[in-house]
């Protein structure tokens, strides 16, 4: 968890939405998403099924309490929801127990108590005074780990994901960064320790596709973590 990255490098802004790339170099590839444990997974093609929000189903807390490296390729295709905003999950990152860039690091405080919470919650923390980064807490309560929202595309809501971000554009850069996720979806961090698997507010949905193959790469912006974790 940790600062917004830089865009530039990573995102071809002139492409469609369905074309974004990836700054970092692919260390491998899976062709199963369930078995892919890596800190860092976006998919590895586009994602096109077309899902009406009757089909969305909550996910159960269940889904929630595995191990953040378990829960983080699980989270890509899923749906983000509040109000009118939908937004498809396309690149996430897996903060755990003992690792030198989780929040989980420095204990429980009035701030990072939230990530201590029971997977399934909402951790939404404040980062340089001004991006809302939205984490979903993973494992059981008290082990401190969680999966950073870091992009998403756009599902519904358009106009009001755009008004809310302050830019008339459907192409990536609309929503390739945690930061603008969670202006997007419009929060604060009063939504920490909401539950996603509740209806009503912010929720977390099943659109039905599995994800099958997935790109895996280190997470950005932790240069200030352990080696063995800025490399993970």
């Amino acid at each position: 968890m940790k600062t917004p990255a830089r865009r530039s490098k990573r995102v071809n802004q002139e492409e469609s939405e369905t074309n974004v790339t990836t700054r970092v170099v692919l260390r491998t590839r899976k062709t199963n998403c369930s078995k892919t444990r890596a800190a860092r997974v976006r998919p590895d093609y586009p994602l096109t099924r077309t899902t009406s929000e009757s089909e969305m189903k909550l996910m159960p807390p269940e889904f929630f309490q595995i191990d953040a490296l378990d829960l983080a390729p699980r989270l890509l295709g899923k749906f983000m929801r509040r109000d009118n905003v939908v937004l498809r999950i396309t690149e996430v990152e897996a903060y755990r127990p003992n690792d030198s860039a989780c929040h989980g690091r420095f204990g429980v405080t009035p701030r990072t108590a939230p990530v201590f919470g029971p997977g399934g919650h909402a951790y939404v923390y404040l980062c340089y005074g001004l991006h809302m980064m939205l984490n979903i807490v993973a494992d059981k309560e008290g082990v401190g780990a969680a999966v950073l929202i870091r992009s998403c595309s756009p599902v519904s809501g358009m106009e009001t994901i755009q008004e809310r971000r302050g830019l008339k554009t459907d192409k990536p850069v609309l929503l390739n960064g945690p930061g603008k996720v969670g202006q997007a979806l419009g929060l604060s961090t009063e939504w920490s320790h909401h539950p996603l698997y509740s209806p009503g507010g912010l929720e977390l949905l099943d659109g039905g596709e599995d994800v099958e193959k997935v790109m895996v790469g280190p997470r950005v912006g932790i240069d200030y973590a352990l080696p063995e974790h800025v490399n993970a």
